[in-house]
C-alpha cells in the first residue's frame, strides 16, 4: 500500500507541475457553462427544469470529452518513461509493475475526478440557481459525474495499454486518437450503417442493443439516461433506454476499467526498459 501511495503521489505532484490539472478543470468548466446557457431554451418546451436540460447537454459534452482528456493523459504512461529513459529507474523501485500501473491509475483517476466534480458541478449549480432543480435532476447530475469519473476510468486503462504496446510516444498518440475515434465516433456510426441495411429486422431488433451497450461510450450514454426519465425525454432517446435491462449499462460500464487495467497490465509485463 506504501509502495502503491508513493507512486500515486508522484504522478499527482507531476500533473501539478505540469499544470494538466489545472487545464483540464477549465476546459471541463468552460465546455459545461456553454453547453448549460445554449442548451437552456428546450426548458418551457419539455417541461423539465433547466438542470435536467443541463444534464442532457453534459452528457453529450461527456462522451467525446472524458474520453480524450483521460487518452491525453495516458498515453505515454509507458511510452514516454521508455522514451525519457525514466523507465528502468523507474522498474528499479520495490514496485511490482501492477503496482507502478495502479499508483499512476489513482493519481490519473483522481485528477479526472476533481476535473468532472469542479466542472460539471459548476455549471449544475448555475443551471440550478437560473431555472431550477428538483430532487431528480440533482441525482441525474451526480450520477453523470460518477459515470464520467467510470468512463474517464475505462480509457486511462485503454491509454495504458496502448502506452505499452507502443515502440515511442509518438505511435501511442496515434493509437490513442485511432481507440477515441473507434469507440466513440466510428463505433456508432457502424452500427446505424446496420441498422440501416437491416431495415428494423432481427439484428435491430435483438442484437442490435447488447452490441451497443458493450462499448463503454454508449453504456454511459444509456445509463445516464436510463436513469433519469427527464434525461430520457429531452435527450430523444426514450426507446434506446428501454430496449435494455436496467442493469445491462451499469455493469457493462463498471466492468471495463478492470478489463482494460488487465490488458495494460499484461502488456507492460512485457515492456522492456
Amino acid at each position: 500500500m506504501t509502495r502503491f501511495l508513493a507512486i500515486a503521489g508522484a504522478e499527482m505532484r507531476i500533473l501539478k507541475r505540469n499544470r494538466w490539472l489545472a487545464m483540464a478543470t477549465m476546459i471541463m468548466v468552460l465546455f459545461a457553462l456553454a453547453l448549460t446557457f445554449a442548451g437552456s431554451a428546450p426548458t418551457g418546451t419539455l417541461g423539465v427544469d433547466m438542470l435536467t436540460v443541463s444534464v442532457t447537454s453534459m452528457t453529450t459534452l461527456s462522451v467525446y470529452l472524458a474520453p480524450l482528456l483521460a487518452l491525453m493523459i495516458s498515453f505515454d504512461a509507458v511510452a514516454g518513461e521508455a522514451e525519457r529513459g525514466s523507465l528502468g529507474l523507474l522498474l528499479t523501485y520495490p514496485a511490482g509493475r501492477g503496482e507502478i500501473l495502479l499508483g499512476k491509475f489513482a493519481a490519473h483517476l483522481g485528477a479526472l475526478t476533481i476535473a468532472m466534480i469542479v466542472g460539471f458541478g459548476s455549471a449544475g449549480a448555475v443551471a440550478a440557481y437560473s431555472g431550477g432543480a428538483g430532487a431528480a435532476s440533482l441525482v441525474a447530475l451526480f450520477r453523470l459525474i460518477f459515470t464520467s469519473v467510470v468512463l474517464g476510468g475505462v480509457f486511462l486503462t485503454l491509454g495504458y495499454l496502448v502506452s505499452s504496446l507502443a515502440n515511442s510516444a509518438t505511435a501511442a498518440a496515434g493509437m490513442a486518437a485511432g481507440l477515441w475515434l473507434i469507440f466513440v465516433v466510428l463505433f456508432d456510426l457502424g452500427l446505424l450503417g446496420a441498422v440501416v441495411m437491416d431495415g428494423g429486422g432481427w439484428f435491430t431488433q435483438t442484437l442490435f442493443p447488447w452490441i451497443m451497450v458493450a462499448n463503454p461510450a454508449d453504456a454511459f450514454r444509456l445509463w445516464n439516461i436510463a436513469g433519469s426519465e427527464g434525461v430520457a425525454l429531452s435527450s430523444g432517446m426514450v426507446g434506446a433506454a428501454s430496449a435494455l435491462p436496467i442493469w445491462a449499462a451499469p455493469l457493462s460500464l463498471l466492468v471495463w476499467p478492470f478489463l482494460g487495467f488487465g490488458l495494460a497490465r499484461a502488456a507492460f509485463r512485457r515492456v522492456e526498459p
